[in-house]
């Protein structure tokens, strides 16, 4: 049987900082047209084999999809889209919302191209995204990761998503992320 994902929810959307983005980087939202860049950045790091007609299919064209809610760092000069995390407006199926959580959506398709990895991005993209859905009258945020995205995790637990213990491994898979993590 196939290992479940780690989760995480931020129970609320209170108090959230401020976005402050560097210079050399613009934050957008999503456009028509944009799929190609978007599979780019997400061949990278969120599996592969993604194309503009994959992610038409399995992204843009669903009722789940918020385009005003997906969210790009781009370079300026050149326009390149180095990094994005989008809002989705349903849980993945077969996820229950944890007890005290009050009208999640997700944070989904977090990611940066490799040579701009470091730099903030993934934090930048979920904050916005996070501010989105506070915008739209969403009261807590959900997110599901793998164990190997310990930088992405020492992210969102900067922003405070707390982990959800869902499975009989699940403490000790989060205890071995936490030993991984910066003290």
């Amino acid at each position: 049987m196939a290992e479940l994902q780690l989760r995480m929810v931020r129970p609320n959307l209170d108090h959230l900082p401020e976005i402050n983005m560097p210079e050399e980087y613009e934050l957008r939202t999503y456009l028509p047209g944009d799929e190609s860049a978007w599979c780019e950045i997400m061949n990278t790091g969120i599996g592969d084999g993604w194309t503009p007609e994959r992610c038409k299919n399995e992204l843009t064209i669903l009722d789940s999809f918020m385009p005003d809610g997906c969210f790009f760092v781009a370079r300026p000069e050149s326009r390149e889209i180095v990094a994005t995390a989008c809002a989705w407006r349903n849980l993945p199926n077969g996820v229950t919302v944890p007890k005290g959580v009050v009208n999640p959506a997700t944070v989904h398709m977090v990611c940066a191209k490799p040579n701009h990895r470091g730099r903030g991005l993934g934090y930048l993209t979920t904050l916005a995204v996070l501010h989105y859905m506070l915008d739209q009258g969403y009261k807590s945020a959900f997110l599901g990761t793998d164990d190997f995205r310990v930088p992405a995790i020492k992210t969102y637990l900067r922003l405070g998503f707390v982990p959800e213990y869902l499975a009989h491994d699940h403490r000790k898979r989060w205890s071995s992320i936490f030993a991984k993590l910066p003290a």
